[in-house]
């Protein structure tokens, strides 16, 4: 094995499937990241694995000789990205599975295992296959992930569920205690060209290293998908995430959703968002809880919290109030994740009573529903 390229190129690739390789692995060769050098295609490819989810990336790069070798993937990564910007040469030496890094820094030898004992990645032979959108995914992605569980105990709701319909993508996630729903249409078209029938979930972790990948995703080709009973696989481009989806039945969420509410409140999202970011500040020093007073004769929502011991705060934003008046406690957490994600100019808090859930959604194009629960009021 033999290859040159420039120092940046195998830095940017190097922390992209390092994101996968296992702190603890259950056996030592999954600490690395296998490097497959082709000499045809003048192609690197770089491999992490964790048995559950796995990445793949390739560039473009000199090479002299193919080859085939794992590395040790933190020590690899932490010396290649002190090296200077430019050209370097990695190659194989006679040792038994090591390789020399040479730059006008100097040289290193780092030393590594035989790539037979690295497990394939997942493929995915007789499954289902579609085509979807960056910003689609995108979309979908921004809207859901910052709702789902960090409770391995509920293991389910620890991933994103997706359910594709003809030309629509939905993203579903909830921890129990809020439920984040967003509606995609794919305008390329080429959407679900195979009519597939999607109803997984997939773990957050994954979605947050194919979010990472979209943002730095230059071609304007749509995404592919493959999936069966057990596994998914992303492809973009020289690029592929693989991951096992989680098992066990996701809640049916849509029944969660009241189909009416008494009250509507519009509101302009950055006020309420900068009102309740100053809030935080005293609502963190006790229990995180924040009063709404919708008060409909003022057109306004007053924004309080009574943290004893510490002290008091009090805001009041303009809103288009609908109904009457009302009282309700949320945790203020939720509401500035939901409001941050919804990213449109004006919201709509809709709700019924002080103990039933309530939904935020955008006024505008974004398809997004934001269930949160209230919190109850001790008086």
């Amino acid at each position: 094995m033999k290859f040159v390229c420039p120092q940046s190129e195998l830095n940017t690739h190097l922390s992209l499937v390092g994101r996968v390789v296992p702190s603890r692995p259950s056996k030592p060769v999954l600490s690395n990241v296998l490097v497959k050098v082709n000499e045809e295609t003048q192609q690197v490819t770089l491999i992490g694995f964790d048995e559950t989810m796995g990445m793949q990336t390739s560039f473009q790069a000199t090479v002299e000789e193919p080859g085939e070798l794992t590395l040790p993937a933190k020590l690899l990564e932490s010396i290649i990205a002190r090296l200077p910007a430019e050209d370097i040469t990695i190659r194989e030496t006679q040792e038994d599975a090591a390789v020399t890094i040479t730059s006008s820094s100097g040289e290193y030898e780092v030393r590594g295992l035989s790539a037979e004992d690295y497990p394939n990645l997942p493929v995915i032979e007789e499954g289902q296959a579609a085509e979807l959108s960056i910003e689609a995914l995108l979309e979908g992605l921004k809207g859901a992930l910052f709702a789902t569980s960090a409770d391995e105990s509920k293991q389910v709701l620890t991933g994103v569920h997706l359910m594709a319909e003809p030309e629509v993508l939905e993203f579903a996630a909830t921890d129990g205690h809020r439920l984040a729903v967003v509606r995609t249409s794919d305008e390329s078209g080429r959407q679900d060209d195979t009519d597939a029938q999607m109803d997984v979930t997939v773990p957050a972790k994954a979605l947050r290293d194919l979010e990472r990948m979209l943002q730095t995703y230059t071609s304007a080709e749509p995404i592919a998908l493959k999936f069966d009973r057990t596994q998914v696989i992303f492809e973009l481009g020289e690029q592929r995430l693989t991951t096992r989806l989680l098992e066990g039945q996701y809640p049916n969420y849509r029944q969660l959703v009241p189909k009416q509410f008494e009250r509507q409140v519009t509101l302009d999202r950055k006020l309420m968002m900068d009102a309740l970011e100053r809030i935080a500040v005293l609502a963190d020093q006790k229990n995180n809880i924040v009063k709404l007073s919708l008060d409909p004769d003022q057109q306004s929502v007053a924004v309080s919290v009574e943290a004893q011991e510490v002290g008091s705060g009090r805001e009041v934003v303009a809103a288009q109030i609908t109904g009457d008046s009302l009282d309700i406690a949320f945790n203020v957490r939720y509401l500035l994740d939901g409001l941050k994600a919804l990213g449109t100019t004006e919201v709509q808090l809709q709700c019924n009573s002080a103990t039933s859930p309530s939904v935020i959604i955008p006024l505008g194009e974004l398809q997004m529903t934001y269930l949160v629960m209230p919190v109850q009021i001790r008086s």
